[in-house]
Parts: C-alpha cells; structure tokens; sequence
C-alpha cells in the first residue's frame, strides 16, 4: 500500500476515465483524490470516517491503472485497504445485516437461486416494497433460466490441442448458464479438452472488492486445492473472477499462489493464443458493438484477443463504442450499495451503445451483461446482449445473432 501511494505524482491523467469523477465531479471521487485520503487516514491526520463516503464510491475499475504514467498500483490500494478499515468503521445495522446476506447468498448458487426466485416473485410488488430492495430487484431478469448441469470433464474435439480447467462462476450458475455451456462447446471445437473441478468455489472477489479479507482467503484456499495443476490453463469466461484469481497473490501470498495465478487465462486470451479456427461462413452480415469489461480491459489487460477472435468469423464487423473505457457502472455489489451512480453509468453506456448502430452488443463479464440488459431495455429493447462465447458458439453453428432465438 505504502509502495502504491508513493507512486502516485497526482499528474491528474486518470480524472477523465474515472467513472465517479465524471459522474460526480469532486476531486475527492477521483483515483488520486482517493489516495491522498487513504494516505492520510493511514498517517493519522484525518479520521477514517470522513475518508470512507468517497472511498465506498469507488468502483474499483482499475481505469485509472491503465491511464496512469507513473503505474500507481491502485489495486494494491483500494482493496487491501477496505479489508484493513473494515474492523475499524461503523456501520448501521441495516448495512450490517445487508452485507452479511449478500456475502452469504451471491456466492453460493444453491442459496443465490433461490433468493432470485423470491425476488422475481416480489418484482411485480416492488412499488410497496422499501426503497433498498427496488435496485436488486431491477435487476432481476424477467425470468430464471433452467439450472446447467456440468460434468466433470468434456473431450476434445478431434486431435487434442490443450487441457484446461474452466471456473464456471456463481451467479452466473443461475442467470445466464448458458455461457458456461457455450464455452465448453467452443474450446472442444478448437480441440481443447475441458475439466471442471467439482470442489471449485467462488473466487473471491466479491468479499475482496467490500473488504472481507477473510472470506477471500478461504475461497482463494479452496481454490488453489480444486484445481489440477496439471493443466495447460486455469480459465475464465466472467473479466471479475478473472481480475480476482490474479490477485491471488495479494490475497493469500506465496509460491503457490503465484503459480495459481501465472496460470489463469480469460477464455478469449487463451483461445487467440491457441489459434482460433473459425467457422467457414455465417449466414448474414452482423454488426456487433464491443463492451470491454473493466476487469478484463483494465484489470487483466485484454483487448485485442475478443475482438480478433470475432473478426475471424466471416460476415462479423465490429462497431467500437464512445467512452468505451468508462465502466458501466456494474462492479460486485456496487449496483446494490450505490445505486444512483450505477443506474447514471449504466444509462450512459446504454446510449453509447445504441448510438452505435450495432446489432448485437458482446462484453465478457456477467455483471456487465444485467447491467446492460437492465439500461438497453429503455434506449433499444431489440438489441441483444450476449456473451462473446455465447456469440461465437451461436455464429459457429450458424445462427444469426441479432434474431431471438
């Protein structure tokens, strides 16, 4: 942490792709305005009260990082920081017991299922309904889809060309399991055998981006003993999971964290890497626009692998977005705990994609995908937001994106 505020020159570069800056517009709702805080919080020269309204704020995007001359290691920051404030701060009870459900819900999708299924059964209520609940359940879909069942292990296609471990996420179990199921039929069409370990748990991030040390350091444990170390690859389709078995080494610390962590690929990256085959044709031209998530632009530095991967596929043009780098304002629980400035920037990325005049949008984070559903339904309810897997599982087998199916 002391490493990270040093870094930092206060050049200003990162104001313009702070997402809180532009909405918000104070010094102290901006990446270099939020270090000087924690300095001085950690210092003793202001009390950590004062610090945390701005602080909580923060989406934890990682822009500034990739705007940043000087390479201020903001991740080194912010989190490890939440996790050291979190004993010390005051919260009300209704925050309190909001935060305990949610880290005992979202990360469980037995437990997590079965909370969306109340709330889809409240949604039609949700006028009569306290004002906390009305973001949750904005997001909702307007219906659950049917839970996946995944095997242990699924062949290659053809001549085998690598091995993975795939991490089949938590709440994307329950509200889009049909990315995990177009991943694995894409990587065995590219001849990559899949294995999915049955004592896999959640990443993590979810307790490490809210400051719940202790939780991280279980699911980062649990983890590191699931997964075979015998494999070509450790993989994610969700930019958030991914960003976080990265910091695996934050978390936990040592060699076998390291190794972990040198071993995670997102599904995109890996699949360019390997050489992606792609299909002979599709059978109409498509218009896609791109939605970089934050943690996988910014948090694991990939953003050229998606798009390369798409335009291999013939009949595929890709439409870049304005303010393509500003989050949509989905990171964790931040839809929850900070609603009005979540709902202003997903409003903003919304407009910024139909003004594209795409067919479809594609972005590779679970969270992006509901916060872009929820905001697209009001600028173009025809659009589609899909997954990229989703998208090249579609185009490989020869169905027009743009068309529901």
């Amino acid at each position: 942490m002391a490493a990270a505020v040093q870094a930092c020159v206060h050049c200003g570069f990162c104001l313009p792709t702070c997402p809180t800056y532009q909405v918000l517009g104070e010094e102290m709702d901006s990446p270099r305005g939020r270090i000087v805080l924690m300095k001085q919080v950690l210092e003793g020269t202001l009390p950590l009260n004062q610090a945390l309204p701005h602080l909580d704020a923060c989406l934890g995007c990682l822009a500034c990082e990739t705007a940043c001359p000087s390479g201020v290691a903001y991740r080194d920051l912010i989190s490890p920081f939440r996790a050291w404030s979190e004993d010390k701060r005051e919260r009300p009870l209704i925050d309190r017991l909001r935060r305990w459900l949610l880290l005992r819900v979202l990360p469980y999708p037995g437990r997590f299922r079965f909370a969306t299924r109340l709330g889809l059964l409240a949604k039609p209520f949700r006028k009569l309904l306290p004002a906390l609940l009305h973001p949750s359940l904005e997001l909702l879909p307007e219906s659950l889809p049917r839970a996946g069942k995944l095997l242990d292990h699924y062949e290659a296609h053809g001549t085998r060309r690598a091995r993975v471990a795939l991490l089949t996420g938590c709440a994307q179990q329950v509200l889009a399991p049909e990315i995990n199921a177009a991943t694995i039929r894409v990587l065995q069409s590219q001849g990559v055998e899949v294995l999915i370990p049955r004592d896999q748990t959640c990443c993590g991030a979810l307790a490490w981006h809210v400051g719940d040390a202790a939780q991280a350091r279980q699911c980062a444990t649990a983890n590191l003993a699931a997964f075979p170390k015998d494999v070509d690859a450790i993989l994610t389709n969700a930019a958030g999971c991914g960003s976080a078995l990265h910091e695996y080494p934050l978390i936990l610390g040592g060699a076998n964290a390291e190794a972990f962590a040198g071993k995670v690929k997102d599904v995109a990256q890996f699949l360019h890497e390997l050489g992606f085959i792609a299909p002979p044709s599709s059978r109409a031209p498509l218009l896609v626009a791109m939605q970089d998530a934050c943690h996988l632009l910014h948090g694991q530095r990939v953003q050229s692998a998606p798009r390369r991967l798409l335009q291999r596929v013939p009949g595929v043009s890709l439409r870049e977005i304005a303010d393509a780098e500003l989050c949509c304002g989905s990171a964790g629980t931040y839809n929850l705990d900070q609603p009005a400035i979540a709902a202003e920037l997903g409003r903003r990325k919304a407009s910024a994609i139909a003004a594209s005049g795409a067919d479809c949008v594609v972005t590779g984070n679970i969270g992006c995908l509901m916060q872009l559903r929820t905001h697209l339904k009001h600028v173009n309810p025809k659009m589609r937001v899909l997954h990229t897997m989703v998208l090249l599982d579609e185009l490989m087998q020869h169905r027009h994106p743009a068309i529901v199916l």
